[in-house]
């Protein structure tokens, strides 16, 4: 999850969004890698039947995606084109086998923007099951072998290996396959040979900084000891292989060697990781989001949008402020959410002189005419919240409005980072929708319409609260934790989840349809151990997000900032070629 400003008016601390680096919450990855890494040690150590020559990983070949994605279209059938249905698979099993249900949730939220949705655990798939589905996705990311059976049914195997439809395997296991398959047998359909491919290279993972895709160079940050790595794949060359499209190119930075991060052969695409931990804005997450249209709908034209919100607006904002911002952005006909909490409240007077202050937007007319000011000129209402804070306690800053949880506990440890703590005291069904009611009467009784958007203050809830929130609203314009126990019902703690932003509108785990923000906001402020974020910063976030070819730069800007940096934000936006829309057209 990325970074992010927070105020509401008068104050100004810092993180809208300031969940883990990671993006998941209670998870070992570093117990994970040492798994893993002994795991694939193992394998290689095993002996291997000799195969052809190969194509050494580590040589640079062209990217050539064009005539792979036409394939994919031909092994589409016309049905699949115009009501995609995907099935997504995942690993249970093992020490971190909660991972694979959080990974699942994350591709399976992605291929809600195609059409529905069916996400198992892979033992419990059955022969013949995929032939009811437009794609399917494998997500490997427990290790089989060793102490731990592969718990991938035979029937798996056999029919991603016969079927036509196109089918997408990240990560872990690929071998088993090949060797379920027989080597030869999956060399001579695919090209490549899974049973001599490592997540090592000379020794070590290496440093893969970026992945090359499509004209963008994509980023890609994981501290040491938390790396996995990425499958190097051994390629086959002479005669009788078919060729092997390399879609996108990964470099590992330590020895300068490149090779396929992502490769497809007939109707299989492999990404040699699973892309969802330690994501950013400029993250090669950014490719694996696009490579979906060539399973799910790759007649998709080309477009390119944006979005911009004023967020933390509240009963304490400046009304001139607001006015101004309102003159700016419709002399350049660009429409823009404009994020409201109905109630301000100060509860230990921290910007007050130690006086305990709460204010609602009714007792504040000169805001509510600057917001009916912005309506009027482009502005899309939408509801940030009942108050953006909780009780009266620091949670985690102050217990003021804008600067804090609403819906989530959370402090700061000694180190600056912020702690996710888990869903407040009083969470429930009932609680959450005290909150929206007394939100939308706030809205009312200032004589403003009713807003149909909605933003999660901090972008954190419980996995009941975001179903509250789908019952009152018909989108959230936001970034989301998505729970451990969602898809099959087995949490692994309530303060275990995943975090994620999307490039483009998707309908969620929860039900929900979920508009894009996937660039971050305006910060010129480090702050709880992230770097500012400039308009420059935001601007790279929105070239590399052309990669997806109907993907969005989606932003947000805080109002007490002057006007330029928002200015130059969005012109350099517009200069990639991105057209700016309402959040209320999609």
């Amino acid at each position: 999850m990325a970074t992010g400003a927070q105020a509401a008016g008068g104050s100004r601390h810092p993180g809208e969004n300031v969940a883990p680096k990671s993006g998941l919450s209670r998870v070992d990855l570093k117990g994970w890698v040492s798994t893993q890494l002994t795991a694939d040690t193992a394998r290689r150590a095993q002996p291997h039947p000799k195969t052809a020559t190969t194509l050494a990983s580590t040589t640079g070949i062209p990217l050539t995606s064009v005539p792979a994605v036409n394939r994919q279209a031909e092994l589409l059938s016309p049905t699949a084109v115009t009501a995609p249905t995907t099935l997504v698979l995942y690993d249970t099993a093992g020490p971190y086998g909660q991972l694979g249900e959080l990974y699942a949730m994350a591709a399976a939220n992605l291929a809600g923007h195609f059409g529905t949705v069916t996400a198992k655990p892979v033992q419990q798939y059955t022969a013949g099951m995929l032939d009811s589905y437009s794609a399917v996705v494998y997500i490997g990311s427990t290790y089989y072998g060793g102490t731990i059976p592969d718990a991938v049914p035979a029937a798996f195997y056999q029919d991603a290996t016969a079927t036509t439809k196109p089918v997408t395997w990240i990560g872990d296991n690929i071998w088993n396959m090949a060797n379920a398959d027989g080597v030869a047998q999956f060399s001579q359909k695919y090209g490549w040979d899974p049973t001599t491919s490592y997540f090592e290279d000379g020794g070590s993972v290496g440093t893969v900084t970026q992945v090359s895709y499509k004209g963008q160079t994509l980023t890609r940050t994981i501290p040491a000891g938390q790396d996995g790595g990425v499958l190097r794949p051994n390629v086959l060359t002479g005669t009788g292989y078919p060729a092997v499209t390399r879609l996108a190119e990964g470099l590992d930075s330590s020895n300068g060697h490149t090779f396929g991060w992502a490769i497809r052969s007939s109707n299989l695409t492999y990404i040699g990781e699973v892309p969802f931990a330690y994501v950013s804005e400029t993250d090669r997450v950014i490719a694996f989001e696009d490579l979906l249209f060539d399973a799910l709908a790759p007649a998709t034209a080309t477009q390119h949008r944006a979005m911009v919100r004023l967020e933390d607006i509240s009963p304490n904002s400046d009304p001139t402020e607001l006015r101004t911002m309102a003159d700016y952005l419709y002399s350049q006909h660009i429409p823009y959410g404009i994020n409201v909490i109905p109630v301000y409240t100060d509860p230990n007077g921290t910007y007050n002189n130690g006086i305990a202050q709460t204010f609602t937007l009714k007792q504040k007319p000169l805001v509510v005419s600057a917001l009916k000011y912005m309506l009027a000129r482009g502005a899309v209402l939408m509801d940030h919240g009942y108050t953006h804070q909780y009780s009266n306690v620091a949670n985690p800053y102050n217990g003021v409005t804008g600067d804090d949880f609403e819906f989530y506990r959370a402090h700061v440890d000694t180190a600056n980072n912020v702690v996710y703590d888990g869903p407040v005291a009083e969470d429930s069904t009932v609680w959450a929708q005290s909150r929206v009611t007394s939100a939308l009467a706030a809205f009312t009784a200032a004589g403003l319409p009713k807003p149909t958007l909605w933003t999660t203050p901090h972008y954190a809830g419980s996995a009941a609260d975001y179903k509250v929130f789908s019952s009152n609203f018909s989108a959230r314009l936001e970034r989301s934790l998505y729970f451990s126990g969602t898809l099959n019902g087995n949490s692994a703690g309530p303060n275990t989840f995943i975090g994620q932003f999307f490039p483009y509108v998707v309908r969620d785990v929860y039900g929900t349809k979920v508009l894009p923000e996937n660039i971050g906001n305006y910060e010129p402020e480090a702050f709880n151990n992230h770097p500012p974020r400039l308009p420059v910063d935001l601007i790279a976030a929105a070239k590399a997000n052309l990669a997806v070819r109907d993907g969005f730069a989606s932003f947000f800007y805080h109002p007490y900032y002057p006007t330029q940096p928002l200015k130059d934000t969005i012109d350099g936006i517009k200069a990639l070629g991105y057209t700016f829309v309402s959040p209320t057209s999609l």
